[in-house]
């Protein structure tokens, strides 16, 4: 099988797998969706959906993040990652959207990717769970690891290892895809020790021997 055909066998799999098929943030905004994807680098869905749960009630819009004093946003986020950064880019996000957008997160990669703190990723998350917008495939971790060891990349820029992947999921699956591959990484094909036993695309995957 080339790698058109091989990944067209991994869409199937996983589909079967993992039939619900939505972003694991939890959000009811645009905007919320961009803060959550922002306080998600390096810091667990898991714990950004407790931070958000409270957070978001604090702060109902946009214009509350614009408004607040900084250093209370960043102690109301503090429990993750880099929170003084994340909470800088989501209050400067949140102005430059209420200034140039007229409060809309707006539905462009161009538009989003001028916020401080988004890049592709961001954008393609926002893009497609929000708006229903295919603009290209969000490369997280999970699916920088999996794609390479379904074969399917040798790059590790995730800006190349989505091109990569646009060259052999069909558009209709790019928003798809993402999701498939950070469950599957969660659950079975995890960085420290991948679950062959229980993997639905063993017979397929280069890598099942590591």
């Amino acid at each position: 099988m080339d790698k058109k055909e091989v990944m067209a066998e991994i869409i199937r799999k996983l589909k079967k797998e993992y039939p619900v098929l939505k972003s694991a943030l939890n959000f009811s905004s645009p905007f919320e969706l961009l803060a959550a994807t922002i306080l998600s680098a390096q810091t667990t869905d898991v714990h950004v959906n407790k931070v958000t749960e409270t957070l978001f009630k604090k702060y109902k819009n946009v214009n509350d993040f614009a408004n607040t004093d900084s250093a209370t946003l960043e102690k109301d986020v503090s429990s993750v990652n880099f929170y003084r950064n994340k909470a800088r880019n989501i209050q400067n996000a949140a102005r430059i959207i209420i200034e140039k957008f007229n409060g809309e997160v707006p539905r462009t990669m161009e538009d989003l990717i001028s916020l401080p703190g988004v890049a592709r990723k961001t954008a393609n998350i926002v893009l497609y769970n929000v708006f229903g917008i295919i603009e290209g495939i969000a490369v997280d971790t999970h699916v920088i690891r999996l794609a390479g060891r379904l074969g399917l990349t040798k790059n590790e820029d995730p800006v190349k290892i989505e091109k990569d992947l646009m060259e052999v999921v069909p558009k209709k699956e790019w928003g798809n895809i993402t999701h498939l591959l950070i469950f599957h990484g969660r659950k079975i094909c995890q960085a420290k020790k991948p679950m062959h036993k229980d993997c639905v695309l063993f017979d397929i995957c280069p890598s099942r021997n590591i």
